[in-house]
């Protein structure tokens, strides 16, 4: 377990230390400013003669843009030209795109997850029966789950400051939404007031999040250190509350495979390398491994949902008897 720790720990701090040779070099600065001054408007949004597709002016890429693209790979040619390595740009890889989708693979691969999303609370709603406990709680999370790969869709395809700060919020939510997932399922004994006080507590604490980091700079640092706290505990409970109830409910190794697996797919991210074909980077490769770690734990899920419906109407039996 210490292990899936240190591993988001680094993974977080290697993905803050980005650096940005590319975009610093000089060959590209003189680039983007050579092609501006040729073939963009003066505030440097529409071409003097604009021939692009529709699918380039629909996703709103200016002339700047455009610059900044060709002028990346002429970029990459002359760094590799001269033996050295691949740059990143503005924090990024350079990638190809397609119709205009700044980063196919995570883009798609982000669908995939949501697609999983789809297909298993589909399933969970066929064989959970509705009166079961925490039935609507894993709705919730769905949905909040839902948003937040269609959030991390749209960022991929196209990277405005809106786009990505949606993209962390969301993502934050489910950090946040798995933490009180957990927490309810632990104490869902407790008296009413007790849930309705955490259930409050979990509410205003994601709006001050998402206030914080909307008002002025975004602060990188305060998320990425919050990520981790939540993230860590989360896995810490699940993991060893799946240890405390391994032999009264076995269904549970399926929570503490999905907390390890979850752990070892980040060294995906770990290994950041220049992308393959570059469509597909460490990254994309991270998104497509979680589409099955949720199938994995929507298993989880169900088989933990009939174990509480079954518990249920063996207490109501007794009751009754």
């Amino acid at each position: 377990m210490n292990f899936v720790i240190l591993t988001v720990i680094f993974v977080l701090i290697v993905r803050e230390a980005q650096s940005s040779i590319g975009d610093h070099s000089p060959y590209y600065q003189k680039c983007v400013e050579k092609c501006g001054l040729q073939n963009c408007t003066e505030d440097g949004l529409h071409f003097i003669e604009d021939q692009r597709p529709i699918y380039l002016s629909s996703l709103q890429w200016s002339c700047e843009d455009e610059c900044r693209y060709e002028c990346m790979w002429s970029t990459v040619a002359a760094f590799h030209h001269r033996n050295w390595r691949t740059p990143q740009f503005y924090g990024k890889w350079p990638f190809i795109r397609f119709f205009g989708i700044q980063e196919p693979a995570s883009a798609f691969f982000s669908l995939l997850n949501f697609y999983a999303h789809v297909k298993m609370i589909k399933r969970f709603r066929k064989e959970v029966p509705s009166d079961s406990p925490l039935y609507w709680l894993w709705h919730y999370f769905c949905f909040i789950s839902l948003n937040a790969w269609l959030w991390s869709t749209i960022f991929h395809t196209r990277d405005f400051p809106i786009t990505e700060l949606m993209d962390y919020v969301c993502a934050f939510s489910v950090v946040l939404m798995s933490c009180y997932c957990m927490i309810i399922r632990l104490c869902r004994n407790a008296p009413k007031f007790i849930l309705v006080t955490i259930t409050t507590f979990f509410v205003a604490f994601l709006a001050n999040h998402v206030a914080y980091l909307g008002m002025g700079r975004f602060d990188y640092g305060y998320n990425m250190q919050l990520n981790v706290f939540i993230g860590t505990f989360t896995a810490i409970c699940w993991f060893g509350w799946s240890t405390y109830n391994r032999i009264r409910q076995p269904y549970v190794w399926k929570c503490a495979v999905f907390v390890a697996l979850g752990g070892l797919v980040m060294l995906l991210e770990i290994m950041d390398r220049p992308p393959f074909f570059w469509t597909f980077d460490c990254h994309s490769l991270w998104h497509l491994s979680t589409a099955p770690l949720i199938c994995l734990f929507y298993s989880f899920v169900i088989d933990d949902c009939k174990y509480l419906h079954k518990l249920e109407q063996q207490t109501e039996t007794k009751k009754l008897s």
